[in-house]
């Protein structure tokens, strides 16, 4: 089978090239050689934390990988069969295990159940938090038909990590469009997690942050959870979901900013379908998809600009864009070649 060149310099030029190439590489059974990889970041080529992700793709579906080295700039990554699977993995230190998930739970879509536990980063810099995964995306992946079960069972914050995640990911053989393009719902909830720091300092920025929200008119309930670390650290989660939308925001704990503050002020712009961080996460999924999905978002950022560029070079499915009142309306249909 030809192989499929990715330049990996396109658009944001990072590890979401990577991310969403080899996802779709592992599913459609196409092999790929992406180029140019990180080559407008300051160090170019693959970081540790990249070579986690592409060595557990490659376990999932029996690839043969060439140029798995840090610092490379090209590596071809030829897949093999998918069968159901089992696998324990430790990313080192706090690499992010959501943005390895970001690329893992796609692949529910090759009809095949996933068992994983990975040790890591719950919530780094750079990165969804860990309840961002739990309850945004695994809400917006439920309405395409690919469902996971999530359990945190231990925080790890940067730099030491140390963090465990546990996750089901069960078969999809089918994927349901999406019509997601406006909020109406004003529920929300806050979700805090926080390890080794002043409990009154956390309680009084989620109190804050409670009350920004109840003057923008939403109701509000908040969670927040002392947990066991290997160093200090704190996420802040907001999301809703309703008929028409799927929203959230997150940040982490910042002693230079007002702890919330920044990420409820993002929560309540964002009245369209989906959040920003959400709208790249559902373009891989959505490119397999035959039948066209809508949804508006707020801007479109390099990272969403990138996953619609990657997936037509690899599935073939079309994209449009438009601009319309206070956002952009995205449609995606799926190529019949896709899979």
């Amino acid at each position: 089978m030809t192989l499929i060149k990715i330049d990996g310099s396109y658009g944001e030029g990072g590890g979401q090239i990577l991310r969403s190439a080899l996802t779709l590489s592992a599913i459609t059974q196409k092999p790929i050689q992406i180029e140019n990889i990180r080559h407008n970041r300051k160090v170019p080529g693959l970081r540790p934390s990249h070579l986690s992700t592409i060595k557990l793709l490659g376990k999932i579906c029996n690839a043969k990988i060439d140029g798995l080295t840090v610092g490379s700039t090209s590596i071809a990554f030829t897949p093999g069969q998918i069968q159901d699977t089992k696998i324990c993995e430790n990313v080192g230190t706090a690499g992010s295990i959501s943005l390895i998930l970001q690329a893992i739970i796609p692949i529910a879509l090759a009809g095949k159940k996933l068992e994983l536990s990975i040790t890591g980063g719950t919530d780094v810099p750079w990165s969804p938090t860990a309840n961002y995964t739990k309850f945004v995306l695994s809400e917006a992946c439920s309405r395409l038909g690919i469902k996971f079960e999530m359990n945190i069972k231990k925080r790890g914050y940067y730099p030491k990590g140390g963090g465990q995640i546990d996750i089901t990911i069960h078969p999809c053989h089918t994927i349901t469009p999406i019509n997601l393009t406006k909020r109406s719902s004003k529920d929300a909830r806050i979700l805090c997690s926080f390890s080794g720091m002043d409990k009154n300092q956390i309680t009084n920025s989620v109190d804050s942050a409670k009350e920004m929200l109840q003057q923008k008119g939403f109701f509000t309930q908040s969670e927040i959870t002392q947990e066991n670390a290997l160093n200090p650290g704190a996420s802040f989660t907001v999301y809703s979901y309703d008929e028409n939308s799927v929203n959230g925001a997150d940040e982490l704990f910042d002693s230079k900013t007002d702890f919330g503050k920044a990420t409820i002020t993002s929560f309540v712009n964002s009245d369209l379908g989906v959040d920003t961080n959400l709208s790249d996460m559902l373009v891989t999924p959505l490119a397999l998809c035959k039948q066209m999905s809508i949804f508006t978002v707020k801007e479109i950022t390099p990272h969403l600009e990138t996953n619609l560029h990657i997936t037509s070079e690899i599935t073939g499915c079309k994209s449009g864009v438009s601009k319309i009142n206070g956002g952009y309306e995205v449609r995606i249909v799926g190529s019949e070649a896709g899979i």
